[in-house]
């Protein structure tokens, strides 16, 4: 037995946590990032001070953005390895809330300790208290349930084995990982107990590969061999099970055309014959105009959001074969489910199918229209407007100035539409952007769980005015770390993405731009206001680099790339310009009445959009 506070025994047991996949084992749990009050400082503090040899501790400026970096590091290590974050009870709980969801939306193992009140309610009510005179055992840690896999409050020390445990086997599972939370008094952090040496012990969490059953898997060879216009549909799931290879392979010799959401972006090399880029709403043309004749699609590891299926008007009367590990998604669509893993699945498949290919026809259609795609991106790349640049002609630089296995971020704003689209990948984690919770600010603090997880990487944050201003603090934790980033910062005085959305809804721009209040007119549209953002990233430690042109910015991001110290790259770009259009449409109701024309003219067009919707029965 050893005796050790709640807090000590929980620091040391995560220190011994593993995970093992093909062969590979690795810490389970990387360190933790923590940012202290009263309510953790005296019990997570002091044991993350004791185990400092056993459990690294980084220092964060934001409590959302400590998550967002723990997000990005497990999606960087394929889901096995993330990071712990403990907070104080309060405002330090309640920011994690934000992260908590995204991470539980993308499917990305995060653990949060947050601090809560008294279990002896000794001192109630304590400072940051909520009380509720219906419910004595509330905290404001409750909101972290909804957006939280696995939840748990350890009211008494004999609580903490079972709860850990399960904490761990949520995180290992890839069908049902996300957000961990175990929120723990602030007495009970403190409150010493006689714990077996056995939870102490090294202990692996084998992450399994679940194998297609062999009656689902030949109904979906022989519905691949019926099909004549396939086509694949490859979500986030291809990366973290490292399929790429077999989907390589399967798509080349079957000649199925391989369409890729935000997050299975890079799943194929953008010049694999059988790559035809984004799809949906933000997708390109050549996978869209195939997605609309496709008579079979084979989802893997998606989880089919409104961006992938345009609202639903995308694939017409197309049937569906959904490969995931998660039976919940494998359901969706009224598809055929094959509840496995993806690389498992693409290897039995690729054997059920052995010597049939899609029609030649086919195959040379997805070539033309790949091509015709990849002339477009030539175009939207070298576009030199003036007097400003094109957001377009920004991302080009970048591509252009990432090696092969550097690191594109972002999230938010009109970039992740384009960079959808436009980004040419040429490696399965070069393409990271969050689009399933699309969380402003989550774009630096990204980037650094991202350059933590794989230090031989340049990363490129691009990040817009609007999300930089969220949450630009994590500059700071870069710098005090020694944690190399490239900050691409796009000015543009505003919301660029919700202006455009807001013109095709009839809102016209409205309280999207970031300028004074005319007296006047009592409105926004005075002058730009007088920010500088270069001079707040110099402020923050950060090199700040201003230009004004393309080339201009060229030269910048070698720069960049030479130097060892996080730089930032500030440069102003024309919002009004339009990134090339994806024929998909995106189901969001405008007003049904109005008195403007524009909005009732939306109107119209939103009912047009409606009547290609697809209940997908």
């Amino acid at each position: 037995m050893t005796r050790l506070t709640v807090a000590q025994a929980l620091v040391k047991f995560l220190a011994h946590q593993y995970t093992e996949r093909d062969g590979e084992r690795r810490r389970l749990i990387a360190g933790c990032f923590g940012i202290f009050g009263h309510g953790n400082l005296a019990g997570i503090g002091q044991a993350l001070r004791q185990y400092a040899d056993q459990m690294p501790y980084h220092q964060s400026r934001n409590e959302q953005a400590m998550v967002h970096t723990a997000a990005a590091y497990a999606r960087m290590t394929d889901r096995l390895s993330t990071f712990a974050c403990t907070s104080s009870i309060g405002p330090g709980a309640t920011n994690m809330v934000t992260g908590a969801a995204g991470a539980t939306i993308n499917r990305l193992p995060v653990l949060l300790l947050p601090g809560d009140v008294f279990a002896t309610r000794a001192a109630d009510p304590v400072l940051q208290q909520l009380e509720t005179p219906w419910a004595g055992d509330l905290s404001v840690n409750d909101c972290l349930r909804p957006v939280s896999r696995f939840f748990d409050r350890i009211t008494r020390p004999e609580q903490l084995p079972a709860a850990a445990l399960n904490a761990m086997r949520v995180l290992t599972d890839p069908a049902e990982t996300g957000a961990v939370t175990l929120a723990l008094p602030q007495d009970v952090q403190a409150e010493a107990y006689d714990w077996p040496d056995e939870l102490f012990a090294d202990r692996v969490w084998r992450i399994r590969r679940p194998v297609p059953e062999p009656e689902i898997l030949a109904s979906a060879a022989q519905l691949i061999r019926q099909a004549r216009r396939p086509l694949i549909v490859a979500g986030g799931g291809v990366t973290y099970s490292a399929a790429n290879e077999v989907l390589s392979a399967f798509a080349g010799e079957t000649g199925i055309p391989v369409a890729e959401t935000q997050a299975g972006k890079g799943a194929l090399r953008y010049d694999h014959p059988a790559a035809v880029g984004a799809i949906g709403v933000t997708g390109t043309t050549a996978a869209n105009a195939l997605a609309r004749e496709a008579d079979l699609v084979i989802g893997i590891g998606t989880r089919y959001s409104d961006f992938t299926t345009a609202s639903r008007t995308l694939f017409g009367a197309a049937r569906f074969v959904n490969v995931n590990v998660a039976a919940f998604d494998a359901a969706k669509h009224a598809g055929l489910g094959v509840v496995a893993d993806a690389r498992e699945a693409l290897t039995a498949l690729r054997e059920a199918v052995r010597g049939w290919s899609v029609p030649d026809s086919y195959r040379a259609e997805t070539a033309a229209r790949a091509a015709e795609w990849s002339s477009i991106v030539d175009g939207a790349y070298q576009r030199r407007h003036t007097p400003l640049p094109a957001q377009s002609e920004v991302i080009g630089a970048v591509n252009e100035a990432a090696g092969e296995r550097d690191v594109v971020v972002c999230a938010a704003g009109s970039m992740p539409g384009e960079l959808h689209r436009l980004w040419r990948p040429t490696d399965p984690k070069q393409y990271h952007v969050e689009y399933g919770y699309s969380c402003m600010g989550y774009e630096i603090a990204g980037g650094l769980g991202v350059k933590m997880a794989d230090p031989g990487r340049e990363v490129f944050v691009l990040v817009g005015d609007g999300s930089y201003l969220m949450m630009a603090q994590e500059l700071v934790t870069a710098v005090a770390e020694g944690v190399k980033l490239i900050v691409v910062l796009v000015q543009n005085h505003g919301f660029a993405s919700i202006g455009a959305l807001s013109e095709t809804v009839g809102v016209g721009r409205f309280g999207t731009s970031y300028r004074f209040r005319d007296p006047a007119t009592g409105r926004f549209d005075g002058d730009l206001l007088p920010v500088d953002l270069a001079a707040n990233a110099a402020s923050l430690g950060a090199d700040a680099l201003r230009v004004s042109t393309v080339e201009e910015l060229r030269a910048a991001l070698d720069k960049a790339k030479q130097s060892a110290r996080t730089t930032v790259v500030h440069i102003t770009t024309d919002p009004h310009v339009s990134a090339p259009d994806s024929a998909a449409w995106w189901d969001v109701p405008v007003a049904e009445e109005s008195t403007l024309d524009d909005t009732r003219a939306a109107r119209a067009a939103y009912r047009a959009g409606k009547r290609g919707q697809r209940a997908y029965l």
